[in-house]
């Protein structure tokens, strides 16, 4: 028998928390394990002053890391949504700057990052396409954040 739309609509939700949760879980893990290749692919940008940089570097993981565990879990998924689209606007930002001021760097997105050696080439079509679909399943879901297995749902006290 068919699955009718109204089946599978509460789940859509919940595969874009655990989507873009698992992204952001992945990203700020691979950076707390590396602070200072974190700081390293902050300041590869050049958008930011020294110290700056030093303080995004090294708190950008944990933020990360925040995001993704309560986008997984269900909590305040709407809030976590924005901010996880606010952040990839930002990383978009930076990525076409980059390209547009023909800097040669790894994004550092999940992990190390920096200047990329002569032999080296850049990933930048791949990061924007990546990060733009990112942007579109956090939007989607800070529209429609209530689905399937969230903590939100107990506190409200909803079936779903």
């Amino acid at each position: 028998m068919p699955t009718k739309r109204t089946d599978v609509l509460p789940w859509l939700p919940l595969a874009a928390r655990l989507v873009l949760g698992a992204v952001l879980l992945w990203a700020g893990a691979a950076k707390a394990t590396d602070l200072a290749g974190s700081v390293r692919a902050v300041r590869a940008y050049q958008l930011l002053p020294d110290g700056v940089a030093t303080v995004v570097g090294a708190g950008l993981p944990w933020l990360e890391i925040g995001l993704g565990v309560l986008l997984i879990a269900g909590v305040a998924v709407r809030f976590g949504a924005l901010f996880s689209a606010v952040l990839l606007v930002v990383f978009l930002i930076g990525i076409i700057s980059a390209a547009a001021r023909g800097l040669r760097i790894d994004c550092g997105c999940f992990g190390s990052g920096g200047e990329l050696g002569p032999d080296q080439s850049t990933a930048y079509t791949l990061e924007i396409l990546r990060d733009s679909a990112l942007l579109v399943v956090a939007l989607a879901l800070a529209r429609w954040p209530r689905g399937r297995l969230a903590v939100d749902n107990w506190i409200a006290g909803d079936a779903i």
